[in-house]
């Protein structure tokens, strides 16, 4: 018996691209409003790329079956 298809989350497709090497890159929190009394050196460091950590990814690996 042929299992499911299984649906991507649509909300986790947006947040997250899978890498060449595996890894789920992920954009920084706090870089959306409010970036006037933020430093400029904190704002380069939030643009920085991400990834999402060890822990989660088995939980994002599973939201995108076809990523």
């Amino acid at each position: 018996m042929a299992t499911y298809k299984r649906k991507t989350h649509r909300g986790a497709a947006k947040r997250f691209k899978k890498t060449a090497s595996g890894k789920f890159k992920r954009s920084q929190a706090m870089k959306r409003h409010i970036l006037t009394h933020k430093s400029a050196g904190r704002l380069r460091s939030l643009g920085a790329p991400s990834y999402v950590a060890k822990a989660d990814e088995a939980v994002v690996r599973e939201m995108l079956p076809y990523a």
